[in-house]
């Protein structure tokens, strides 16, 4: 692979799992090794890319196949392209990954009880008392990826723990390769 040739970095999990932080994470890392990064956190596309969809199936759908193709945008560009999205369904992660060639998907597990402890942003409060419906986890599915490339436990590790797991697994795939950037994670 070449040295300046981009890839999609996809994270997923529930919502709190730790997805934007870890993936803020890495790319301070990969900026740091001199990679082009761009994250694509899901709450920024959906204010800026997919205001007024829902949260339906289908609306989910197309925000996670937009992120998608403007991730394949950015890595065909010679960015790592990072996403930060719940993307709930394993189908529509499955087809994105289908159509664009060097996607590593994250998942970002964590109990959804931890997350619910967590509620940084208070949703699952909303959430289990009805006032936002489709809710993740809580009245919508969350389909936990069959195959990712990595897993990290964020109820488990440390942040730093995850990051060096990310960092060591994407060497091993061949998308960090110089000596620069192997200096982390030994």
């Amino acid at each position: 692979m070449a040295p300046d040739r981009g890839f999609i970095l996809w994270f997923t999990g529930y919502s709190g799992a730790g997805k934007s932080t870890l993936a803020n994470m890495v790319a301070a890392e990969l900026r740091r090794i001199g990679k082009r990064v761009e994250v694509l956190d899901g709450d920024e596309v959906r204010k800026n890319l997919s205001q007024g969809l829902g949260f339906t199936k289908e609306d989910r759908d197309i925000n996670i196949k937009r992120i998608g193709y403007v991730a394949h945008l950015l890595a065909r560009n010679g960015v790592v392209a990072i996403t930060a999205a719940i993307s709930p369904y394993r189908e529509t992660r499955d087809a994105v990954r289908s159509l664009y060639p060097d996607f590593v998907e994250v998942y970002v597990r964590c109990p959804l009880e931890v997350c619910i402890e967590r509620d940084v942003k208070g949703l699952y409060k909303k959430a289990l008392a009805g006032e936002i419906p489709q809710f993740t986890g809580v009245s919508d599915p969350y389909e936990e990826p069959l195959h990712p490339e990595i897993v990290v436990e964020t109820d488990k590790e440390t942040a730093e723990e995850s990051i060096t797991k990310i960092l060591r697994r994407l060497r091993e795939l061949g998308y960090l390769t110089s000596s620069r950037e192997a200096s982390r994670g030994r």
